[in-house]
């Protein structure tokens, strides 16, 4: 059995910075952060032991200083939360601001806007709460139901593959083939070369691990993109959740991460998995349990599943 990982995974710099950005406010000031930082539990629950407060709910907020996440927000939101809160510090990627210019010079210019994205996701709440009017679209059926317009923009949240936010954006083409479409790809360069390597790895391998947290978005579509290519791709949050039986046969394991997984995450389940390989050739026990002292995890486990079956099956 071998591990390999891929050319581009884990943290990316808007993360890096942005918790980089909390940790050091906390050893200062007491912080609350309006959401999570990033859609990672790992690292949420490290800020949180340095004395971090996080919460949506405004009623919950009792520090000086409050931090909009990583994700971003509307200049509506920003000025409700500066009317509140007496000093308010942005963690937002640089890259999500980038969106953010795109969708306004969109609008400026007189172009309907459409955002590629998650209805209800953080970020594209973010880029469309100052729009009078707009469009969420992830499927092609939600395309056909798109109303005509003579002219129509499309950006896409950050972390969307941008193969499907190109093939949205010549379905509208199509659709729509009097109206002139323009296209602002503000899918950004961390969540492209993070895709493109998933893809490269998963063709190399039996197995594949990708690490993230449950609710992050660039984690489930790399999942996603290494179920094309590979049959058994299992996900996880944590090394905890990890099940020897998920690896019987492999001889090639890839590992991926999303850009909210931190090294320590990674290096963990990485860990894991050569104590795996290391005892292979260890008989198992009698009662069938797990070989070498690999054991099947921890509660996260069972709450996953094996392997996912919409990713098996994609």
């Amino acid at each position: 059995m071998r591990i390999i990982r891929a050319e581009h995974m884990g943290w990316c710099f808007g993360v890096r910075d942005a918790v980089a950005l909390v940790s050091r406010q906390a050893e200062e000031r007491s912080v609350t952060v309006l959401g999570e930082l990033v859609h990672n539990e790992t690292v949420n629950a490290a800020l949180r032991a340095q004395g971090v407060r996080l919460t949506s709910r405004w009623e919950d907020v009792v520090t000086d200083m409050v931090v909009i996440t990583a994700h971003g927000a509307s200049a509506e939101m920003l000025r409700q939360v500066r009317e509140r809160s007496p000093r308010v510090l942005e963690a937002t990627c640089p890259l999500v601001h980038a969106a953010h210019r795109a969708v306004r010079e969109l609008v400026a210019a007189g172009f309907y806007p459409v955002i590629v994205g998650q209805h209800n996701h953080v970020e594209v709440r973010g880029l469309t709460g100052d729009l009078r009017e707009c469009a969420v679209v992830l499927t092609e059926e939600e395309v056909n139901r798109l109303d005509p317009h003579p002219r129509i923009g499309v950006a896409a949240q950050t972390t969307q593959p941008v193969e499907r936010v190109r093939r949205l954006v010549e379905l509208i083409r199509e659709r729509f083939p009097g109206s002139e479409v323009r296209f602002m790809d503000t899918v950004c360069r961390p969540t492209k070369d993070r895709q493109e390597a998933a893809g490269a790895l998963a063709q190399q391998s039996d197995v594949v691990v990708v690490i993230g947290g449950r609710h992050s978005n660039n984690t489930h579509e790399l999942a996603q993109t290494c179920a094309r290519h590979c049959r058994r791709v299992v996900r996880v949050e944590t090394a905890t959740e990890l099940r020897a039986e998920w690896f019987t046969g492999a001889e090639t394991i890839g590992l991926t991460a999303g850009t909210s997984t931190p090294e320590g995450t990674i290096a963990a389940v990485e860990r894991w998995l050569t104590k795996l390989a290391e005892a292979e050739n260890e008989e198992p026990h009698a009662d069938g349990s797990a070989i070498g002292g690999i054991g099947e995890g921890g509660a996260g486990a069972t709450a996953l599943g094996v392997v996912d079956q919409s990713i098996r099956t994609a």
